[in-house]
Protein backbone atom coordinates (compact mmCIF):
# COMPACT_ATOMS: atom_id res chain seq x y z
CA UNK A 1 0.00 0.00 0.00
CA UNK A 2 1.07 3.36 -1.13
CA UNK A 3 2.31 5.69 2.03
CA UNK A 4 -0.26 8.50 2.06
CA UNK A 5 2.02 11.98 1.26
CA UNK A 6 0.93 15.62 2.98
CA UNK A 7 1.95 19.10 1.42
CA UNK A 8 1.58 21.71 3.81
CA UNK A 9 2.46 25.33 3.76
CA UNK A 10 2.08 27.85 6.86
CA UNK A 11 1.13 31.40 7.24
CA UNK A 12 0.41 34.61 8.66
CA UNK A 13 -2.95 35.98 8.47
CA UNK A 14 -4.74 39.43 9.74
CA UNK A 15 -8.27 38.97 8.81
CA UNK A 16 -10.89 41.99 10.12
CA UNK A 17 -11.89 38.92 12.25
CA UNK A 18 -7.97 39.42 14.10
CA UNK A 19 -5.32 37.83 13.78
CA UNK A 20 -4.68 33.96 12.03
CA UNK A 21 -2.39 31.45 11.11
CA UNK A 22 -3.27 30.14 7.82
CA UNK A 23 -2.48 25.84 7.02
CA UNK A 24 -2.83 24.78 3.30
CA UNK A 25 -3.18 21.12 3.32
CA UNK A 26 -2.89 18.50 0.74
CA UNK A 27 -2.91 14.98 1.43
CA UNK A 28 -3.57 11.72 -1.28
CA UNK A 29 -6.11 11.18 0.98
CA UNK A 30 -8.22 13.31 -1.21
CA UNK A 31 -6.04 15.64 -3.55
CA UNK A 32 -7.61 18.32 -2.85
CA UNK A 33 -6.63 21.67 -1.83
CA UNK A 34 -7.82 22.72 2.39
CA UNK A 35 -7.12 25.16 4.18
CA UNK A 36 -7.07 25.52 8.30
CA UNK A 37 -7.56 28.97 10.04
CA UNK A 38 -5.49 28.52 13.15
CA UNK A 39 -6.39 31.25 16.56
CA UNK A 40 -3.38 30.64 19.24
CA UNK A 41 -1.89 27.59 20.08
CA UNK A 42 -3.26 24.43 19.85
CA UNK A 43 -1.40 21.51 19.86
CA UNK A 44 -1.93 19.46 23.01
CA UNK A 45 -5.32 21.62 24.28
CA UNK A 46 -8.39 19.97 25.16
CA UNK A 47 -11.66 21.26 24.57
CA UNK A 48 -10.55 23.46 21.40
CA UNK A 49 -13.34 25.11 19.98
CA UNK A 50 -13.29 23.98 16.37
CA UNK A 51 -15.72 24.70 13.29
CA UNK A 52 -15.62 22.44 10.23
CA UNK A 53 -16.68 24.65 7.00
CA UNK A 54 -17.42 22.99 3.72
CA UNK A 55 -16.39 25.34 1.04
CA UNK A 56 -19.92 27.17 -0.36
CA UNK A 57 -18.71 30.16 -3.10
CA UNK A 58 -22.04 30.88 -3.74
CA UNK A 59 -22.45 32.13 -0.21
CA UNK A 60 -19.29 32.33 1.03
CA UNK A 61 -17.85 34.87 -1.43
CA UNK A 62 -21.00 36.19 -2.61
CA UNK A 63 -23.61 36.52 -0.17
CA UNK A 64 -26.18 34.08 -1.28
CA UNK A 65 -29.45 33.99 0.66
CA UNK A 66 -29.78 30.49 -1.04
CA UNK A 67 -27.84 28.80 1.90
CA UNK A 68 -26.80 30.21 5.65
CA UNK A 69 -23.39 29.27 4.98
CA UNK A 70 -21.41 32.47 4.63
CA UNK A 71 -23.45 33.91 7.42
CA UNK A 72 -21.79 30.95 9.71
CA UNK A 73 -18.29 31.00 7.98
CA UNK A 74 -18.32 35.15 9.48
CA UNK A 75 -19.95 34.02 12.78
CA UNK A 76 -17.49 31.31 13.05
CA UNK A 77 -14.62 33.49 12.70
CA UNK A 78 -15.93 36.08 14.68
CA UNK A 79 -16.83 33.67 17.36
CA UNK A 80 -13.09 32.20 17.24
CA UNK A 81 -11.37 35.05 17.00
CA UNK A 82 -12.75 35.43 21.09
CA UNK A 83 -11.58 32.68 22.05
CA UNK A 84 -7.40 31.76 23.48
CA UNK A 85 -7.16 29.49 20.88
CA UNK A 86 -9.46 27.81 18.03
CA UNK A 87 -9.39 26.07 14.43
CA UNK A 88 -11.57 26.93 11.27
CA UNK A 89 -11.22 23.89 8.81
CA UNK A 90 -12.08 25.21 5.54
CA UNK A 91 -12.54 22.11 3.25
CA UNK A 92 -13.01 21.84 -0.57
CA UNK A 93 -16.21 19.76 -0.33
CA UNK A 94 -18.68 22.29 -2.80
CA UNK A 95 -22.04 21.38 -2.52
CA UNK A 96 -22.32 19.18 0.07
CA UNK A 97 -19.71 16.92 -1.85
CA UNK A 98 -21.03 16.79 -5.67
CA UNK A 99 -19.09 19.81 -6.85
CA UNK A 100 -19.69 23.57 -8.09
CA UNK A 101 -21.50 22.33 -11.79
CA UNK A 102 -23.95 19.93 -9.93
CA UNK A 103 -24.66 22.25 -7.06
CA UNK A 104 -25.89 24.99 -9.45
CA UNK A 105 -27.79 22.70 -11.70
CA UNK A 106 -29.38 22.10 -8.32
CA UNK A 107 -29.87 25.27 -7.53
CA UNK A 108 -32.31 25.20 -11.10
CA UNK A 109 -34.02 22.66 -9.59
CA UNK A 110 -34.62 23.48 -6.74
CA UNK A 111 -36.35 26.54 -8.52
CA UNK A 112 -38.26 24.29 -10.46
CA UNK A 113 -39.93 23.07 -6.77
CA UNK A 114 -37.15 20.30 -5.72
CA UNK A 115 -36.16 20.81 -2.54
CA UNK A 116 -32.20 20.71 -1.87
CA UNK A 117 -32.37 17.03 -1.18
CA UNK A 118 -34.72 15.42 -4.04
CA UNK A 119 -32.60 18.16 -6.22
CA UNK A 120 -29.19 16.01 -5.18
CA UNK A 121 -31.01 12.91 -5.55
CA UNK A 122 -32.10 14.07 -9.15
CA UNK A 123 -28.60 14.31 -10.63
CA UNK A 124 -27.55 11.16 -9.56
CA UNK A 125 -26.06 12.04 -6.09
CA UNK A 126 -26.62 11.19 -2.47
CA UNK A 127 -28.06 14.34 -0.55
CA UNK A 128 -24.71 14.48 1.27
CA UNK A 129 -21.32 13.34 -0.16
CA UNK A 130 -19.01 14.89 2.07
CA UNK A 131 -16.55 12.74 4.26
CA UNK A 132 -14.88 13.89 7.34
CA UNK A 133 -11.96 12.01 7.32
CA UNK A 134 -9.32 14.82 6.22
CA UNK A 135 -10.92 16.53 8.89
CA UNK A 136 -9.72 14.37 11.61
CA UNK A 137 -6.55 13.98 9.64
CA UNK A 138 -5.94 18.05 9.38
CA UNK A 139 -6.81 18.21 13.26
CA UNK A 140 -4.21 15.24 14.49
CA UNK A 141 -1.63 17.30 12.39
CA UNK A 142 -2.23 20.09 14.53
CA UNK A 143 -2.51 17.96 17.47
CA UNK A 144 -5.89 18.52 18.70
CA UNK A 145 -7.90 15.77 19.57
CA UNK A 146 -10.52 17.15 21.79
CA UNK A 147 -13.00 19.62 20.48
CA UNK A 148 -15.96 21.64 20.99
CA UNK A 149 -17.39 21.61 17.78
CA UNK A 150 -19.58 24.54 16.26
CA UNK A 151 -22.38 22.55 13.88
CA UNK A 152 -25.84 22.06 13.94
CA UNK A 153 -24.90 18.54 11.89
CA UNK A 154 -25.07 15.36 14.33
CA UNK A 155 -23.26 13.70 11.23
CA UNK A 156 -20.55 15.31 11.49
CA UNK A 157 -19.48 14.57 14.99
CA UNK A 158 -19.92 10.85 14.40
CA UNK A 159 -18.07 11.46 11.26
CA UNK A 160 -15.25 12.95 13.87
CA UNK A 161 -15.92 10.43 16.87
CA UNK A 162 -15.11 7.60 14.78
CA UNK A 163 -12.31 9.14 13.30
CA UNK A 164 -10.74 9.45 16.77
CA UNK A 165 -11.23 12.71 17.24
CA UNK A 166 -13.13 13.67 20.65
CA UNK A 167 -16.56 15.92 20.49
CA UNK A 168 -17.09 17.10 23.82
CA UNK A 169 -19.28 19.78 23.21
CA UNK A 170 -22.00 20.40 20.14
CA UNK A 171 -21.92 24.41 20.00
CA UNK A 172 -25.16 25.45 17.93
CA UNK A 173 -24.24 28.31 14.83
CA UNK A 174 -28.29 29.16 13.89
CA UNK A 175 -27.43 32.12 11.76
CA UNK A 176 -28.39 33.22 8.62
CA UNK A 177 -31.93 32.82 8.20
CA UNK A 178 -33.90 34.59 5.57
CA UNK A 179 -37.38 34.27 3.43
CA UNK A 180 -35.17 33.07 0.91
CA UNK A 181 -33.26 29.82 2.67
CA UNK A 182 -36.20 29.18 4.98
CA UNK A 183 -37.43 26.00 2.96
CA UNK A 184 -34.18 24.66 2.45
CA UNK A 185 -33.44 25.23 6.51
CA UNK A 186 -36.59 23.20 6.83
CA UNK A 187 -35.38 20.39 4.89
CA UNK A 188 -32.15 20.16 6.62
CA UNK A 189 -33.60 19.32 9.72
CA UNK A 190 -36.10 16.95 8.93
CA UNK A 191 -34.48 15.14 5.94
CA UNK A 192 -30.98 15.37 7.00
CA UNK A 193 -31.60 15.60 10.78
CA UNK A 194 -29.88 19.15 11.15
CA UNK A 195 -30.50 20.07 14.86
CA UNK A 196 -31.97 23.57 13.74
CA UNK A 197 -34.81 25.39 15.99
CA UNK A 198 -36.95 26.57 13.58
CA UNK A 199 -40.55 26.86 15.65
CA UNK A 200 -42.41 30.02 14.68
CA UNK A 201 -41.41 30.32 10.94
Amino acid sequence: MRENRTVTVTTRLPTRFGNFTLLYYRSDLDHKEHLALIRGAVKGKVAVPVRIHSECLTGDVFGSLRCDCGEQLHYALQYLSGQPCGVLLYLRQEGRGIGLYKKLLAYNLQDQGLDTVEANLKLGHQPDERDYQIAAQILETLGVRSIRLLTNNPHKIQALEGAGIEVVERIPIEVGRSEENLTYLRTKAEKLAHLLNLEGD
